[in-house]
């Protein structure tokens, strides 16, 4: 059944209240109000008779704030049919009175109940109430970038650090501030010269062509979008956002030295980007799709400051249209389309009302973002940093291949790869539930499937007993470093990517895959690793790419083998790109797409890319694995990925069974704690020894 936007298995909170001791039958129902609202009633038959106590507490710990029911209603027997088979028509009908011990209460404030909408809109769900957690809902530390910029938007004053540490609406509206709108900064001119990011050191290094390596996506738009329209939208959107006006020119002394300038508004023309194909009988394939993005990418410029190019199928007034955005990767990133796009839309829609484009305000520019880095990797506690990684990337790391990824040889162009997705009713626990039980990220229990399944992986393919996994890690760049930085409405190239080394510690395979006792101190162990890295890993690369001293010394230093990277959640095909536009939707024909120049050589020689699509049925996971074919055999990848979707299935299983979860150290800052707090964090520290 669908309930506010969710997919959810009756079945799955039958067996969860079951398990309590005290419930011997239980049965979920959607129940109907009243037009427009549904609720989650459970029919119980407690073993003494009357409903425990605890059970509130008993399934909030097992299950996220959408699965929990609304009302219990407490039965002598469960009705049947003649079949001896559950008779619903014959469940009564629960009492106006008759709620959970928690209900979903209305709003107390404006503020509540705008923050409420402003969470059901980030996460693309119908109805969130004040005291639901955003990630039990399905929310991440993406996902929480564009809750800021909404709250901003809508004049509540949010920082991603607040999202973490109040998770509701309730939490949030106490924590919120009225910003009064952006200061003058002087130094914040986004126009002009600008530093390179880390991130953009580190693919300069991989040679190959810059004007090849692009992101892209396909929308399936409304027939009345008109070729001036969208040009005037495009217009808008290259005039608001400094990256998309970039260059990147040579040095001109063939050392490979370039540097980058952002041109004022006006310097990039609409005209040069916007481009319409006629489509006969409206069929638009993805051969044609296919052959476009080949023509746009060719088109890419970043010397002549051409990083974007909008194509139109123009498949008649009485067809929905189809629109190609092709980006070069230099300027945008998994969070940039999460601005762009919905920018793109409300400037399409302006235009076709006969108004300007208005889009709402950037915080920090690229510009300033930038020079704030450069400076920061020169800093000293952030130089001190550097034994850290120099002492992490110095441990073990036994090889998984017989051979080395050879930077000449081991190139885009000659790399293999293979998508495989996970089911919605393995990847909605894995979102909510698992990460909820743990006070852990998706990023967390994926990391520590993982390590899990390469230690088998040795194993099986006699390399060793090692349990330890050293791999690179892609985070989205835009961690709170410095105050009054604001990072939720600029586009631009921000990944991190930084080392870790996870080790859920010697657990048998049969206990991993079963879900059994210790996984739980194993996702605990790799939670505190993870968390041990300052600022979410953002200094190695700054130290690394952006200091003069401490970056050769890391260069010289280990790879990591392996390379991830969690990309958040995205619309699936026919999904809407923005709640509340369904004429705006992602296109059947391809999703998100990208490439870079075949002579690019591979930063890995097996990397994951995952992201998770929003699709009607759930939410399903999409793995893509990449390998370099002279270190990896397909048939050993694809050992490989299954061993990760095992373990992934096991995690699951684990929280499924009573008393898993709880707290680990990170989760009690050393300030301000209460008597409770310390408890917990006494508990947890005893658990972690």
């Amino acid at each position: 059944m669908k309930v506010r936007g969710f997919r959810i298995e009756p079945g799955e909170i039958e067996h969860v209240l079951t398990e309590h001791p005290a419930i011997g039958q239980a049965a979920v129902v959607a129940h109907h109000d009243r037009p427009g609202s549904t609720r989650l009633i459970a029919y119980l038959v407690p073993d003494s008779g009357e409903t425990p106590a605890d059970l509130h507490e008993y399934v909030r710990r097992r299950l996220p704030a959408y699965m929990a029911p609304s009302a219990y209603v407490t039965l002598d027997r469960m009705p049947l049919t003649a079949n001896g088979k559950l008779d619903r028509a014959a469940l009564p009908e629960p009492e106006p009175g008759a709620r959970a011990d928690a209900p979903r209460r209305e709003p107390r404030t404006g503020r509540e109940r705008l923050l409420t909408t402003l969470i059901a809109q980030a996460l693309g769900v119908d109805e969130v109430g004040p005291d639901d957690d955003f990630f039990a809902l399905g929310g991440d530390s993406i996902v929480s970038i564009r809750l800021v910029s909404l709250a901003r938007s809508a004049g509540v004053g949010l920082a991603v650090r607040d999202v973490f540490e109040r998770r509701t609406a309730a939490g949030l509206a106490e924590a919120a501030d009225e910003p009064a709108g952006p200061a003058p900064d002087l130094d914040d001119c986004g126009v002009g010269g600008t530093e390179p990011t880390p991130i953009m050191r580190w693919f300069d290094r991989r040679g190959g062509d810059i004007d090849a390596f692009h992101q892209a996506m396909l929308l399936e738009v409304p027939a009345e979008l008109r070729q001036d329209h969208l040009v005037t939208a495009v217009q808008a959107l290259v005039d608001h956002h400094d990256a998309l006006r970039l260059t990147r020119t040579s040095g001109g002394r063939g050392d490979g030295t370039w540097s980058l300038e952002v041109g004022p508004p006006g310097s990039v023309s609409a005209a040069d980007l916007v481009h319409r194909v006629d489509v006969p009988g409206g069929a638009v394939d993805p051969a044609l799709v296919r052959a476009q993005v080949r023509e746009a990418v060719a088109r890419l410029s970043a010397a002549r400051g051409l990083l974007m190019q909008v194509v139109r199928f123009d498949t008649g007034p009485a067809e929905r249209g189809r629109l190609l955005v092709v980006v070069n990767h230099l300027v945008v990133d998994g969070v940039s389309w999460r601005i762009l796009l919905p920018d793109l839309i409300a400037a399409c829609e302006a235009a076709g009302r006969g108004r300007p484009p208005r889009l709402d305000p950037v915080g920090t520019s690229l510009r300033r973002w930038a020079s704030l880095l450069t400076a920061e990797a020169r800093q000293p506690a952030r130089t001190a940093e550097a034994t850290l990684w120099r002492e992490l990337l110095t441990a073990a790391d036994p090889p998984l291949t017989t051979g080395r990824l050879d930077a000449a040889r081991d190139t885009v162009g000659r790399a293999r790869d293979l998508t495989l997705p996970l089911p919605a009713e393995v990847t909605t626990p894995l979102l909510t539930t698992v990460p909820t039980a743990f006070h852990a990220k998706v990023d967390d229990v994926l990391l520590t499937a993982l390590a899990l399944a390469v230690a088998q992986w040795r194993r099986t393919h006699a390399r060793g007993r090692h349990t330890a996994l050293l791999v690179d890690v892609e985070g989205h760049g835009r961690e709170e470093i410095a105050e009054g930085t604001d990072l939720s409405r600029t586009v631009g190239w921000f990944t991190s990517l930084y080392p870790v080394r996870v080790d859920p510690g010697p657990l048998a395979w049969e206990e991993a895959v079963g879900g059994g006792p210790s996984l739980g101190q194993a996702l605990k162990r790799v939670k505190e690793q993870v968390r041990s890295l300052p600022d979410r890993g953002i200094g190695y690369g700054l130290l690394r790419h952006l200091n003069p001293e401490t970056g050769p010394e890391l260069a010289g230093l280990a790879v990591p083998q392996l390379g991830f990277n969690y990309l958040g959640r995205f619309p699936s095909a026919g999904a809407p790109v923005v709640p509340g536009r369904p004429e705006w939707t992602v296109a059947a024909e391809t999703g998100l797409l990208g490439g870079a120049d075949p002579a690019t050589a591979l930063a890995h020689g097996l990397e994951v890319n995952c992201m998770v699509r929003d699709a009607p049925d759930g939410p399903e996971l999409e793995a893509v694995w990449t390998w370099a074919p002279d270190l990896w055999t397909e048939r050993h990848v694809r050992a490989l990925a299954d061993h990760w979707f095992r373990a992934i299935r096991g995690l699951v299983r684990h929280v499924e069974n009573s008393g898993t979860g709880g707290h680990s150290p990170s989760d009690f800052p050393l300030t301000e704690l209460s008597q409770h707090d310390i408890e917990q964090l006494e508990a947890a520290w005893r658990v972690q020894k």
